[in-house]
């Protein structure tokens, strides 16, 4: 008998990445639209001039930059290959085989996958009515053999954010010895003050933990760069299982220079918020059921007709991300490429 790989990689789902088609519109992937500032580019291109040595394995410079930055101490910062690496890195670090890691539904959909690849146990929780987490659920879903909450907050894919007294109430709810992980990818684009930065958690509780990108906001999707910012013990263990090396040169000097040009990127990001609550007024006059997003995307719950809507938006040269039976994301783009969805969303009988 050939050699054979472990038998319930067979169900392992596969990662769906977004769409593109030559000569459409991609709005499937939750990307900045602008690519990176001159300076950025310049530290790209610097960096790739010597890419025949081996990045920084430790990726020290930017670990204390960030501790600065949230005013932490540098051994409470694990960088990562993007926060999804770091995801997968987390249930690898916190759990044996068949302990539980405790998601909301429908959320990141990496979270499953990394929970099955590590032998644990997915435990799924239905959003409420909302589509918001429903934190009250999720707490009445801790058991003895959870070890880890992800709460992605705004959640992708509908955009939906949990309120500070709901989050501080779940908080106080979950066991000590459980990790709550808020993975803030599109933290950046939060305009509710109500939405709390997750980070003003770490400094206070021993068991939570904070996911950040530099993929969205600050537009490095293509270097995959991310981190992680919680207890000194769970970022050692998180850098106990990384593969080495896996954080490049060209994503430890653009994140680099990206932190020096927050004053730049950052503003950025308050036009694509406007840009979201633009499409979505739009969106609910046509009579769509489009919640409150506080992420660079909309979420049209559309059920059945999903990818029926999909085809449509294809049709009209606008790549979307269908999740099948359950709604549609839209990424918000520059104004005009917004209106061009706007367009086909309006020609679509519903």
């Amino acid at each position: 008998m050939p050699v054979q790989p472990r038998a319930h990689l067979e169900t392992l789902p596969a990662y769906v990445a977004g769409r593109s088609l030559p000569g459409a519109i991609k709005l499937s992937s939750n990307e900045s639209p602008g690519g990176p500032p001159p300076s950025v580019a310049k530290a790209i291109s610097e960096a790739a001039a010597e890419v025949n040595r081996y990045p920084d394995i430790a990726v020290t410079e930017l670990s204390r930059r960030l501790a600065a930055k949230h005013d932490l101490a540098a051994e409470r910062i694990a960088v990562g290959c993007g926060s999804v690496s770091l995801c997968q890195q987390l249930v690898q670090a916190l759990c044996a085989p068949g302990e539980e890691v405790l998601f909301a539904w429908r959320s990141f959909e990496s979270y499953p996958i990394v929970t099955q690849i590590a032998s644990a146990s997915a435990i799924q929780v239905p959003l409420d009515e909302t589509l918001t987490h429903d934190l009250s659920a999720m707490a009445d879903a801790v058991t003895p053999r959870t070890r880890l909450i992800f709460v992605c907050n705004p959640n992708n894919p509908t955009g939906t954010a949990v309120r500070r007294d709901a989050l501080v109430t779940f908080l106080d709810a979950v066991p000590t010895d459980v990790l709550v992980v808020l993975d803030e990818a599109y933290r950046e684009y939060v305009t509710d003050p109500e939405v709390p930065d997750g980070i003003e958690f770490v400094r206070d509780r021993e068991n939570v933990a904070v996911l950040r990108t530099f993929s969205k906001a600050y537009g490095l999707a293509g270097l995959r760069v991310g981190y992680l910012a919680g207890p000194a013990v769970i970022a050692e263990a998180v850098r106990k299982v990384f593969v080495p090396f896996s954080v490049n040169a060209l994503a430890q000097k653009a994140a680099l220079a990206c932190l020096d040009a927050e004053d730049e990127l950052i503003p950025r990001c308050a036009e694509t918020a406007a840009e979201r609550d633009r499409v979505r007024a739009e969106l609910r006059k046509m009579g769509y059921q489009v919640p409150e997003s506080q992420a660079n995307f909309v979420w049209l719950p559309l059920g059945e007709r999903t990818l029926e809507f999909a085809e449509h938006s294809l049709a009209n040269k606008v790549v979307v991300r269908a999740f099948a039976g359950d709604g549609v994301r839209v990424t918000t783009s520059w104004p005009e490429e917004n209106d061009l969805f706007l367009q086909s969303a309006r020609t679509f009988p519903h």
